[in-house]
């Protein structure tokens, strides 16, 4: 039974005062704390203090020690070789007699609200890893506690607090502590140790406390940036509110699984009546430029990789269309096409041919990598990386694909024209 179902109703008798760990997971593990917690960040350890005798199935390992717990506050428990590069953190409860309340440190920082404890080490640097092992996974832990919170990370970096720093600030009222940096004791009432994590990019809703959604996490993205947006526009003194063609934006890629005719691609786009906008975001993007590019956009097109986490920024009703090449259905539509469903957007999977992918010049026609790409999968991740995400390129077939970038003008065109229908409706009936 996890945490939250088995622990709330004896909360005060075996959660207060005590380590309680959920391990059911196979995604994370989470541990929380309650009671006088104090870090001792150069130990990589985290104390609970107790007075008094504790009840329960706690083993007692010499005089002073009652419980210990190890745990990796790491979103991607399945995976044993990620979590090897990730920080452990030991939690002790420690009995507080009269020799343990002389030794213990004394409190630098105390805080008066509860701590959330995780790691941005691991895939971080990867965009749709900052996302979905850490962003949603945050909110998800962090919403219940409406911002009343302070988050502590291991292997902190300046670069993710400052291109998140604008969502983070939604989810807390205060700074981030940097757990490996900051040496000062910082004391709690109040941890949770990792983060949940319900599926690739998306809430369940039945596990929330407000039943919120991926939509209520979207709405957060929105506060966050549209301030930041709000500063742009006036910047580059935008003449119209909108643009008058669709607004239609080619998420480029450089290396592997590049599109070779992109020019082509937007040449074509451009004919058929789309504003055309080609973004390069890298790890160093300002967070919002993108928001902004993606939320005012109308359809969005790119080869299936991390930067099409970015499909949380467009707007419900809006075109995604990926290009999935060999050997990347599967994990297209399970990371990507999916999520973006359930968030309203309009998605098409562009599968190509073999003949689209620069595999095509290099193995025999006959080969499975191009006639059975399940098969060369079903060997093992190393040969999908290997294959299909470090040597493939794309150069799409565009009068195939043309039908596509066809139909989704012609359902923007159609919608608009709708909503403006609405609007004079309400004008006239106001």
């Amino acid at each position: 039974m996890g945490i939250e179902a088995g622990v709330r109703h004896s909360f005060t008798i075996r959660y207060w005062r005590t380590i309680c760990c959920d391990r059911t997971s196979v995604r994370s593990d989470i541990c929380m704390m309650k009671g006088d917690i104090r870090t001792n960040s150069s130990s990589f350890s985290i104390f609970l203090y107790t007075s008094g005798n504790v009840s329960g199935d706690i083993i007692t390992r010499d005089d002073d020690e009652l419980q210990r717990e190890k745990i990796k506050p790491y979103t991607r428990k399945w995976e044993p070789s990620t979590m090897a590069t990730i920080d452990e953190l030991t939690l002790i409860s420690k009995n507080s007699n009269g020799s343990t309340v002389e030794n213990r440190p004394k409190c630098d920082v105390n805080h008066d609200v509860p701590a959330v404890f995780f790691s941005t080490g691991g895939f971080t640097g990867n965009v749709y890893h900052e996302f979905n092992d850490g962003l949603i996974p945050l909110y998800i832990t962090s919403q219940k506690f409406n911002k009343k919170v302070v988050f502590v990370i291991l292997e902190y970096h300046d670069w993710w607090v400052m291109k998140y720093g604008d969502v983070v600030s939604r989810l807390s009222d205060y700074d981030p502590i940097d757990f490996n940096g900051d040496h000062r004791t910082h004391c709690f009432s109040e941890a949770i140790i990792g983060l949940r994590i319900h599926d690739e990019l998306a809430i369940n809703s039945t596990l929330m406390k407000n039943n919120e959604t991926i939509e209520d996490f979207h709405d957060v993205l929105d506060k966050a940036y549209m301030p930041r947006i709000q500063d742009l526009v006036q910047e580059e003194l935008i003449a119209a509110l909108e643009p008058e063609k669709p607004k239609l934006v080619i998420i480029s890629r450089n290396g592997s699984r590049a599109i070779t005719n992109q020019n082509l691609l937007a040449k074509m786009a451009e004919k058929i009546g789309f504003n055309v906008e080609i973004l390069w975001p890298d790890k160093t993007t300002e967070l919002a430029k993108i928001y902004r590019s993606l939320n005012s956009s109308d359809v969005m097109i790119g080869v299936h990789g991390a930067a099409m986490t970015h499909f949380l920024f467009m707007r419900p009703g809006s075109v995604f269309i990926q290009v999935v090449p060999l050997g990347t259905t599967w994990a297209a539509e399970t990371y990507y096409g999916g999520p973006a469903k359930k968030l309203g957007l309009r998605y098409i999977g562009y599968e190509i041919l073999p003949q689209e992918s620069s595999l095509y010049n290099e193995y025999e026609r006959k080969d499975v990598v191009l006639t059975d790409p399940d098969s060369v999968n079903d060997r093992g991740w190393e040969f999908t990386k290997k294959i299909y995400l470090d040597r493939q390129k794309v150069k799409l077939n565009l009068t195939r694909f043309r039908k596509h970038l066809v139909r989704s003008h012609l359902y923007i065109m159609a919608k608009r024209n709708q909503d403006q229908s609405h609007a004079r409706a309400e004008v006239t009936s106001g």
